[in-house]
């Protein structure tokens, strides 16, 4: 049985992801945030409404932090917190694409211990706690066992294969993209792809939940240094994001 901490999220993450289909192909509202910061939708704001309210409201005690809520030093002080995105890939909610994702994670100083991912477009609900398996619509997932970097099929964008990166020499690997980073870590979880990688700093709200969902998995989830993911920093962001199976993360790791 799920903990009191993922079941709480699991629910919270059907329902946010029923306010977005409300609003998905229905030409919602949308703001430029400015600074590089991309999109926001009167449907991120919505479900950050419901989630703010629904998650504090049955965690009081928990910090807050959220793409959608203007940032406070308080988090800082809390030993648990939730961390989430309402609508992660707001770009491909607004083209009407089904890749998006609502992410949601309870963190405890510094470690990520129960995480949803839910795909709503898709009707995929991705879960794991910390010591617990992966699952997907409640059934366990594992990340693949490939050890060959070459030929892999790796998630990133065009940026992470510049040469700059790979001082090794860039592999000769199948690149794919989706928009949600959540959702390219549980694509790796999945073993749908042999892993994600990133070398820009990330949010942590795009990452908290997936990254643990793939180390249930059987995954090793590190920064772009090989360092373990640490939450709840001051910035809020990562060196990056490594994820996929022991063997092929160290292939990787060599490359670098």
């Amino acid at each position: 049985m799920p903990g009191p901490d993922l079941t709480l999220l699991a629910e919270a993450a059907r329902k946010a992801g029923d306010i977005a289909m409300r609003f998905w192909r229905q030409d919602p509202q949308v703001w430029d945030k400015g600074g590089d910061h991309g999109p926001v939708t009167e449907a991120d704001l919505a479900v950050n409404d419901m989630l703010k309210a629904t998650l504090l409201a049955a965690r009081p005690d928990y910090g807050w932090l959220s793409e959608e809520t203007p940032d406070s030093a308080d988090r800082l002080l809390a030993d648990r917190l939730f961390i989430l995105d309402p609508i992660d890939g707001t770009r491909a909610f607004v083209l009407g694409e089904d890749n998006f994702a609502v992410s949601l994670a309870v963190v405890e100083k510094g470690v990520v211990i129960a995480g949803a991912v839910m795909m709503p477009a898709k009707n995929r609900l991705y879960t794991g706690e910390i010591g617990g398996p992966a699952l997907c619509n409640g059934v366990e997932i594992r990340a693949g066992a490939r050890s060959n970097l070459v030929g892999s099929n790796l998630l990133a964008t065009k940026a992470n294969m510049e040469p700059s990166h790979w001082p090794g020499g860039v592999p000769e690997l199948k690149r794919s993209f989706r928009t949600s980073l959540a959702y390219r870590l549980c694509l790796a979880a999945e073993g749908r792809y042999d892993g994600m990688i990133t070398f820009r700093d990330t949010w942590e709200w795009d990452i908290a939940a997936g990254s643990l969902i793939c180390d249930c998995a059987g995954a090793k989830v590190t920064d772009r240094t090989g360092a373990a993911l640490r939450f709840n920093s001051p910035r809020a962001m990562t060196a990056g994001v490594i994820a996929t199976n022991p063997a092929l993360h160290r292939a990787i790791m060599a490359r670098l």
